[in-house]
């Protein structure tokens, strides 16, 4: 049975809806430039507002500009909710979610201080660029990663298993021949040596002091080269398996309204994800 559409049949609410879903129309495609200015905006004030001298100098200012964009994305969101024909399915939909989060942080700073930096996360909504300017053919690359990646699941965790046996195997051993005198105070910190050394990152904060020790531990670098490179040779099997098998990329930027996948071009009638029948196109609408 075919889900009913989210697109409003008629009315205010469906030209509320082109303008804010649709970049085909000039409208739409003014409010999503100006919503991806208010992003890139928002982030550069919580940024520096993190900076300790210009938070003494301009907090003030700072302070009623996190307010005005944290109305403004708030009212936005509303509206989203409001000019949809199922806001409940949208708010569980992947930009529906990443829209709420980006209001969420100055709430939560009401009463957790310091939590409204996480303000940042709004840059997520950045990835609406792509739709915006056209830009499918990056979005058909990262479908086909995602694809990848999905495809490589499974050899994917039998790979982590592997490494986290290792790295529990390697940490029990150095913590057998350092020992705390040698600030290999237990396992789990032996572990997290074990971690650090086979990603080849080298902190340093913990080394090995006798022979037997330094050998495992030059093992255990040794084994970190090979180790990095499986899963990228994992995900680039996959994506050369899958190249040649994916879909067409479209030029189009129409949404739809069953499962919100984009990329349609201004013409199709059906979702070539889930066969839906697509409305008629923004353009048509908005003549």
């Amino acid at each position: 049975m075919q889900q009913e559409p989210l697109i409003p049949l008629q009315g205010w609410r469906r030209k509320l809806y082109i303008i804010i879903f649709e970049a085909d129309t000039r409208a739409g495609r003014t409010f999503d430039i100006l919503l991806l200015l208010a992003i890139v905006a928002s982030v550069l004030c919580v940024m520096l507002e993190s900076v300790a001298g210009i938070r003494n100098s301009y907090g003030t200012q700072l302070k009623v500009l996190d307010v005005l964009f944290a109305l403004f994305f708030t009212v936005e969101y509303i509206l989203r909710l409001v000019c949809v024909h199922k806001p409940i399915r949208y708010a569980r939909s992947f930009f529906g979610i990443i829209d709420l989060l980006a209001v969420l942080p100055f709430y939560l700073g009401l009463f957790i201080p310091g939590s409204h930096f996480l303000a940042d996360i709004r840059i997520l909504r950045l990835l609406r660029l792509f739709r915006i300017f056209k830009l499918t053919h990056y979005i058909g690359e990262a479908q086909q990663l995602r694809r990848a990646l999905m495809a490589s699941r499974r050899k994917i965790t039998i790979f982590l298993a592997t490494v986290i046996s290792l790295v529990i195997i390697l940490g029990t051993l150095m913590y057998l021949i350092e020992g705390p005198e040698h600030g290999f105070t237990s396992i789990p910190q032996s572990i997290y040596w074990a971690i650090v050394t086979l990603t080849t990152v080298g902190f340093g904060d913990i080394t090995p002091k006798t022979v037997a020790g330094q050998a495992l531990a030059s093992l255990a670098m040794i084994m970190g080269y090979g180790i990095i490179a499986v899963p990228t040779g994992i995900v680039t099997a996959e994506l050369a398996r899958n190249h040649n098998a994916s879909p067409e990329v479209h030029s189009g930027t129409r949404l739809c309204p069953h499962c919100f996948t984009e990329g349609h071009d201004w013409d199709a009638l059906y979702c070539k994800h889930c066969g839906g029948t697509l409305p008629r196109p923004a353009k048509d609408v908005a003549s």
